[in-house]
């Protein structure tokens, strides 16, 4: 140390400290930490961290669901032409992956590519996913008090289909599965057990991959077998509006398992580097949480 106080930094870089004191390997992301205070190497105060994409990626959500609201209204009415809405759904989409691709980049792998600071503790990450989730339940509460004015009118519509199947119970089956294999991973992870934890997170994946072709298999069974559509009276908007939504957040879901998945096997993890777990599994079990409250009340309430 010299007369000013200032240490030097270590000629080894291969390890560095974050805020709390851990040493950071080389080529692990610094906010991956558990417990960090969000400072520097020498003590110097976090600086605050403004971001665009949450904006951006809020922005598309509006432009897709408002270009699905034309396409139904204009199919309905033809007040409004359907390429219109067609048009603002496919750019609302793009800009809402564009969103949260820029805000996944930013947030974790830009870190871990560069070894940059942390900009948020993990506490602070996993609080503003548990407010995004939040503010998410509007989002499908909307639909589903749509759906509620249609069941308490007259019914059956005219336009149901047979619902309940064996393909139906098999996709929940997968997705639950999924649910557990990703908690246990996690677990597995915070037990210093790399090698479960790279398998049960590769298990989630292929489980949430092989429901999504399922709920598409699903949609094309509707559409060609029974001519059951989005455009099918108010019963068809809501039932491809709710289960389409989901299906979109499983998609983003598999997404962000991919990610992890790509990192995990990068030796990116550890029992107290786990930020990026913990975050998408409390996505995941949300998506999970959802579909078990749409089958009950879409699928099995639709069918009584």
């Amino acid at each position: 140390m010299d007369s000013g106080g200032h240490t030097d930094p270590p000629a080894d870089d291969t390890a560095r400290a974050d805020g709390s004191g851990h040493h950071v390997p080389e080529g692990q992301a610094p906010e991956e930490y558990g417990d960090h205070r969000g400072h520097g190497d020498h003590g110097e105060p976090e600086h605050n961290h403004r971001s665009r994409w949450p904006f951006i990626a809020a922005a598309g959500a509006a432009a897709l669901y408002g270009g699905f609201a034309l396409f139904i209204f204009g199919a309905e009415t033809e007040l409004v032409p359907r390429p219109i809405g067609i048009g603002l759904a496919v750019v609302g989409a793009a800009a809402l992956l564009a969103g949260i691709g820029g805000w996944l980049n930013q947030a974790f792998l830009a870190p871990a590519r560069e070894r940059q600071e942390p900009h948020k503790s993990r506490g602070s990450y996993v609080s503003t996913t548990m407010l995004f989730l939040t503010t998410d339940v509007s989002t499908f509460g909307g639909l589903f008090i749509y759906y509620f004015f249609i069941r308490v009118g007259t019914w059956p519509a005219a336009e149901l289909p047979p619902l309940l199947g064996s393909l139906v119970i098999i996709n929940t089956a997968l997705l639950v599965t999924s649910s557990i294999t990703l908690h246990y991973a996690h677990e597995s992870l915070g037990h210093g057990n790399r090698r479960r934890f790279l398998t049960l997170l590769c298990a989630t994946l292929a489980l949430a991959i092989v429901f999504l072709a399922g709920q598409a298999y699903e949609y094309y069974e509707f559409i060609t077998a029974e001519g059951f559509t989005l455009t099918s009276g108010i019963f068809g908007s809501a039932f491809f509006g709710l289960t389409g939504l989901h299906g979109f957040h499983v998609a983003l879901g598999i997404g962000g398992i991919a990610i992890l998945c790509w990192r995990a096997l990068r030796g990116y993890y550890g029992p107290d580097r786990d930020t990026s777990i913990a975050t998408v599994s409390l996505y995941w079990h949300f998506v999970d949480a959802v579909w078990l409250f749409l089958v009950v009340v879409l699928y099995v309430g639709a069918s009584i």
